[in-house]
């Protein structure tokens, strides 16, 4: 093992004086506005949604008269949703212990209305309630939708709000959307031509919560706002680039849908493609939403399609039986529960890309993703070449690896980079060393939720960090002939052991190009 340099950056000066945190604050805000949450009282929104927005009101950065309307099929009243997200906030909420003064400011501005997806009477009840609002707390109309529902529900949410006259009139009217953005091309495509007969497509924001990663911000701004990286990002230093998304939970409760869509569509298609597109992309004209999305959709657009002759040994799908997770004996994957005893849905995707331009010519891309794997970690690891000549010879060297830039996108988001130093001994021996900066040590806060950068983006009308129907449409075209191939049992169903790194021919995926998979 390679010794590590620990670069961090350390105040020396009280917290609330710190000079690295100055300029920090978020001080944009958006006009006033509705927030209507369709499925309010579900997981989603208790977990993500409702803490969130008391988070943003923490940092004071919901507009004047911004107000929650929770709309779900259950009986509640507006102090009965206000207790449910108050509990919600306490046991959710990434800040603690919870300011009730913030707390009973935000609960008194939200409210609930009980709607059954299928009846239009109740969504003119809620255009009703909406209206009543709109007065009271001057918005001007200024609505946004978020459908925290399971997706077989945005054809009828969508056609209800149109026929109940929610989404015209006075303001901005837009829809949030989660993943997964359709199944396969034709009905991402079906999906799209639904909320464009309703709301215009720069109403539309789909959104992918891995994009609000601060990591995953960083890319671009490591990548374009400092001189010394992005002339080395290309094939003349750049040896291959390596994205791991690991996870070490299995199905939890989520069998019925994860046994239709295994991990090529819930994590390949959406979570690593966009990471492979902000590594990859061109700098944009500014940093501006058309320039950003246009540069990914280029990127997408190259990436060399997997033939059917090649999905074998380009493609790699798994599926995790018994084993230890972290000291914990667990089930297979076929244990689970609402998983069909005999399933051959993948819980483990590699694939190797290639992306066609100047740029990224002949540079793999190497993408693994996984359930029930030695823990929980999302990377990309960029390798760069070794170096032509090796000065120090074979024995110096022997303890050296090639140059790596690591970028951790969680649990603990900062970024790593890997050279080479001279160990102190009279003799001369050079070991890899690690130089790492992480957000907490340098900056003293902690990272936002990626839903609260998300959530105030919509509410000012910033859709840089959602994804685009074009988008959506290019990333489909890549994955539907893998997925066409797999169903066919082309390549066959590997089996891992749960607590490891993949099926033996995941190994195998990148040794074919001697090349090995970079341990976290």
């Amino acid at each position: 093992m390679g010794g590590r340099a620990q670069v961090t950056a350390v105040a020396s000066t009280p917290v609330a004086t710190n000079p690295l945190a100055e300029g920090l604050h978020d001080y944009r805000v958006g006009e006033p506005c509705l927030m209507v949450i369709f499925g309010a009282t579900g997981d989603l929104s208790g977990r993500k949604l409702l803490p969130a927005l008391y988070n943003l009101a923490k940092q004071r950065l919901l507009p004047a008269g911004f107000a929650v309307v929770g709309a779900a099929i259950d009986d509640m009243t507006d102090d009965s949703f206000r207790k449910h997200a108050s509990e919600k906030i306490a046991e959710f909420s990434r800040t603690q212990p919870i300011d009730q003064r913030v707390l009973d400011a935000f609960l008194s501005a939200c409210f609930y209305v009980k709607v059954d997806f299928g009846k239009l009477d109740d969504f003119k009840g809620l255009q009703r309630r909406l209206s009543e609002l709109d007065t009271t707390r001057h918005v001007s109309g200024n609505r946004m939708f978020y459908c925290a529902t399971p997706p077989p529900t945005y054809e009828t949410i969508v056609e209800q709000l149109k026929a109940a006259g929610m989404a015209t009139g006075a303001g901005f009217h837009r829809i949030v959307v989660e993943k997964p953005f359709g199944s396969d091309l034709k009905s991402a495509r079906e999906l799209t031509a639904i909320l464009q007969r309703v709301f215009h497509e720069d109403s539309v924001y789909r959104i992918d919560h891995y994009l609000g990663k601060e990591t995953v911000q960083n890319i671009m701004a490591f990548r374009f706002a400092n001189s010394i990286f992005e002339p080395v990002w290309n094939t003349n230093l750049i040896d291959s680039v390596q994205i791991t998304v690991a996870e070490e939970i299995g199905v939890e409760g989520r069998g019925t849908y994860y046994d239709k869509a295994g991990a090529l569509r819930d994590i390949v298609q959406n979570h690593a493609l966009q990471l492979v597109a902000l590594v990859a992309m061109e700098p944009p004209l500014a940093f501006e939403a058309n320039s950003v999305r246009d540069e990914k959709v280029k990127v997408l657009r190259a990436i060399k399609p997997i033939t059917d002759e090649e999905v074998a040994r380009a493609t790699v799908r798994g599926q995790y039986t018994k084993g230890w997770v972290q000291g914990e004996q667990v089930p297979g994957y076929r244990d689970e529960k609402n998983v069909a005893p005999g399933s051959l849905t993948e819980t483990f995707a590699a694939l190797r890309l290639n992306i066609d331009n100047w740029r990224w010519a002949n540079v793999p891309f190497y993408i693994r993703a996984g359930k029930r794997m030695p823990k929980r970690i999302t990377e990309i690891r960029i390798q760069f070449k070794r170096p032509p000549h090796m000065t120090f010879g074979p024995d110096a060297t022997r303890e050296l690896d090639p140059n790596a830039i690591t970028l951790r996108i969680q649990p603990e988001e900062g970024i790593s980079l890997r050279f080479g130093a001279k160990v102190p001994s009279a003799g001369l021996r050079i070991r890899s060393v690690t130089m790492d900066f992480q957000y907490m040590t340098a900056f003293l806060v902690e990272t936002p939720e990626a839903y609260e950068r998300l959530l105030l983006d919509c509410m000012i009308g910033d859709p840089t960090l959602f994804t685009r129907a074009d988008e959506v449409e290019a990333a489909w075209r890549l994955i539907d002939p893998i997925e066409a191939a797999w169903r066919d049992d082309r390549p066959p169903l590997a089996m891992y052991a749960a607590g490891t790194w993949g099926p033996p021919a995941a190994d195998k995926l990148v040794q074919q190009d001697r090349r090995e998979w970079h341990r976290p």
